[in-house]
């Protein structure tokens, strides 16, 4: 009776009407079930060293754990005398061993050892998992992302447990550090909101706001003190959000190298305004719900304006929405930042900046080769070939580009290239200088083409890229790899530059 009044109950908060399961429902797998084991025993049978370590793991929990098995190998002595709430037993399981285990975990290499322990279980009533033989299992374990007391458990139905791995590596990513602070506090709160008498309404806005805070970003741990400002807004009209910018390097084309804080960030966003050279991929890392705009500006294409790109995010954060400008790279390196940090100052909008890897240190680790090396290379110098006209600037040190001890990256200079190198010469520059243009840095599709300054141009004239690219010039590049399979004819697609 209670079970269905709390049901009727539920129903009537969420404004929903009881239904029917739809029987073309996609059939659940795995039921995700969490077991509160504080106080109860639970058997492990089995002396490897994957019962001990589910024994250990299973400690963690406040359980008592017998551990049993005719031959106890070294883990699980070690775990012993660590863990003084585990218990050895020397010998092999018996049906006894059932009797008042709340779980039972068997760790058997022969199948037909593993079919006696799982009967065993089921006879005496006691759910059984065999570790490494979901054939043989009641239920899994699991992949876990233990930030007690919040626990999130992932499940592929013992099909893919690296997938699994893979996923709470992905999720991890995404917590906030102080995620577990904040769902201590929520059990130490509940009883008190509990007793605030708020209204179903200030209820549930007190929980929306602490979800929302316990998930920022940059929360700090929550002091008590929190627990009466939400209270107090809690019983407030709602009022209007303060929108916020966030500039945040995408890294420089794999999806992989872009840092922990992007990703968080990322999937905070309500509006995604990106540039061409982001991935796909990386886009689609973006919370679901968040509205993604293209604002690609690319060097002598049709592009979005600056002014354009800047009125927008004004519009957007003063909307009340988390704006997310994701720029390729790193966005403060030739990403034109300033002027998008500077309007948001001026329109008094809160911005943050998220660094990434910028496309040179990227193109660096691709290559495997230093920017920098004692005999060869004691500086680097990164330049933009492009400038406000489309030209090659007249401002650039040229004496510093032809220093032949420095490692110099040139930025957006594909089409300036041929004028960069003739001025190189022109100033000094020993014509069988080392350099290298690469092309998608860091994407499963780079492509490389190496020369000297002086026969580059010629090269990348022949190769016909279209993909943003880098050139890299000085002596550090001498013994630049390339891949067997590419030539100069092939033609090219990438992704390692900024955008100007």
């Amino acid at each position: 009776m209670r079970i269905a009044a709390e049901q009727d109950l539920m129903q009537n908060a969420l404004h929903l009407e009881p239904t029917e399961p739809s029987a073309s429902a996609t059939r659940l797998a795995r039921l995700p079930v969490f077991f509160d084991l504080e106080g109860t025993r639970v058997l492990v049978a089995g002396g490897n060293a994957a019962a001990a370590w589910k024994a250990e793991l299973l400690l963690r929990t406040g359980a008592q754990v017998d551990l049993v098995a005719e031959s106890l190998g070294e883990e699980a002595l070690a775990l012993a005398r660590r863990a003084p709430a585990l218990r050895l037993i020397a010998r092999g399981w018996t049906t006894d061993d059932f009797t008042d285990a709340r779980l039972a975990i068997g760790g058997f290499d022969a199948p037909a050892a593993a079919r006696e322990f799982q009967r065993a279980a089921r006879r005496a009533g006691v759910p059984v998992n065999m570790i490494d033989r979901p054939e043989f299992c009641d239920f899994e374990f699991g992949a876990i992302i233990d930030r007690s007391p919040l626990v999130i458990g992932i499940s592929t139905a013992g099909a893919a447990p690296v997938l699994a791995q893979a996923l709470r590596g992905r999720l991890e990513a995404l917590l906030p550090q102080a995620i577990p602070a904040w769902a201590a506090a929520a059990s130490r709160w509940r009883s008190k909101v509990q007793n605030r008498n708020l209204s179903p309404q200030g209820k549930r806005r007190f929980w929306e706001l602490f979800a929302s805070r316990a998930l920022t970003p940059s929360a700090p741990a929550p002091q008590d003190a929190e627990l009466a400002r939400l209270l107090d807004e809690s019983e407030q009209a709602p009022v209007a959000r303060q929108g916020s910018v966030a500039l945040v390097g995408a890294g420089p084309g794999d999806p992989e190298l872009m840092t922990l804080k992007a990703l968080r960030v990322l999937q905070s966003a309500d509006v995604v305004l990106f540039d061409d050279l982001v991935s796909p991929a990386i886009v689609d890392m973006a919370r679901r719900e968040a509205e993604k705009i293209a604002v690609g500006k690319r060097g002598y294409r049709p592009s979005c304006k600056q002014d354009d790109i800047i009125a927008r995010m004004v519009d957007l954060a003063r909307q009340g929405k988390r704006v997310i400008r994701l720029k390729g790279g790193d966005p403060m390196v030739f990403g034109r930042a300033h002027e998008e940090i500077a309007a948001m100052r001026a329109a008094g909008i809160p911005v943050e900046v998220v660094p990434g890897i910028t496309a040179a240190l990227g193109a660096s680790a691709s290559l495997q080769l230093p920017l920098t090396e004692r005999d060869r290379a004691r500086r680097v110098q990164f330049i933009t070939a492009h400038g406000r006209d489309g030209h090659l600037p007249e401002d650039i040190d040229w004496q510093a580009l032809c220093d032949p001890r420095a490692s110099s990256i040139v930025y957006m200079g594909i089409k300036t290239l041929a004028a960069l190198s003739q001025r190189l010469l022109a100033n000094g520059i020993e014509p069988a200088t080392p350099a290298l243009l690469i092309e998608r840095a860091t994407c499963l599709d780079e492509r490389r083409i190496a020369g000297t300054i002086e026969s580059l141009p010629g090269l990348v004239a022949a190769a016909k890229p279209t993909g943003p690219c880098l050139v890299m010039i000085g002596a550090a590049f001498e013994l630049a790899p390339t891949k067997p399979e590419e030539t100069a004819d092939e033609p090219a697609a990438i992704a390692a530059e900024q955008s100007s």
